[in-house]
């Protein structure tokens, strides 16, 4: 009986203070509070309206931009992005209500961009561009080595490497076409089990064939590590 009861409660997620200010950021620009071009408070006078470190507000403000909601202009601070906003909202569609063709094309053009993200990260990437993915790298191995749902820790993963591509417009695509397609995937519990070990694994040799410039090597391999999704969505074409 006790056990049965167990059904009723819902798990308890402890979200961090950079995923509180991100969720504030995001809902006083979904509410227009927020308009393209704001400029936000320094890191100092955010830290001390929030009651936390900066480097909480730093985690967060550097994830926003990642995602191109925010964007940071010399002279003039970090701003919201116009493209962001879109990006934030859903630009294309909600996904969860696509089906077959539509949802497998859009699985297949993320392949497209990021199989070519990986190749021109390890022809163009610095060594500030390598510490970068390092990081979102750790960071993915956290979550997932604790157990956490860490579909944000690898959207930023790949978003870092398009950062290293040095393709703007490889970027913005991304950023419209990958985030949608990690919470479909989210939602449909379609990244349990061994996944993330398996995806951890990946991640690790792609960005060693980025640190070595073999450019072949990283298109194989972040192509390789997609295929299960292309495969996913595949099975989409005709659902029973």
């Amino acid at each position: 009986m006790a056990t049965d009861l167990l059904n009723n409660f819902n798990e308890i997620k402890v979200e961090s203070p950079a995923d509180k200010i991100i969720q504030q950021i995001k809902e006083l620009i979904s509410s227009g509070q927020l308009k393209p071009g704001d400029r936000l408070p320094s890191e100092r006078q955010l830290s001390e309206k929030f009651g936390i470190g900066r480097t909480s507000v730093r985690d967060a403000l550097r994830k926003l931009e990642f995602y191109g909601i925010l964007k940071t202009l010399p002279q003039s601070g970090t701003v919201v992005a116009g493209f962001g906003i879109n990006a934030l909202e859903g630009l294309i569609t909600d996904v969860l209500k696509l089906e077959g063709t539509d949802f497998h094309s859009l699985v297949e053009t993320r392949v497209l961009l990021e199989t070519n993200s990986a190749k021109f990260a390890a022809q163009r990437r610095t060594e500030d561009d390598i510490v970068s993915i390092s990081n979102a790298l750790d960071s993915y191995e956290k979550a997932v080595k604790s157990g956490k749902p860490a579909v944000e820790e690898d959207l930023l993963f790949h978003l870092t490497i398009a950062e290293a591509s040095k393709n703007a417009v490889l970027k913005s695509l991304m950023l419209i076409v990958t985030p949608d397609i990690l919470t479909y995937f989210k939602e449909n519990d379609v990244c349990s089990g061994n996944k993330p070990l398996s995806a951890l694994e990946d991640h690790h040799i792609i960005l060693d064939h980025i640190i070595n410039k073999d450019s072949k090597e990283a298109e194989l391999s972040m192509r390789k590590h997609l295929n299960d999704i292309l495969i996913f969505s595949s099975s989409n074409l005709n659902p029973k």
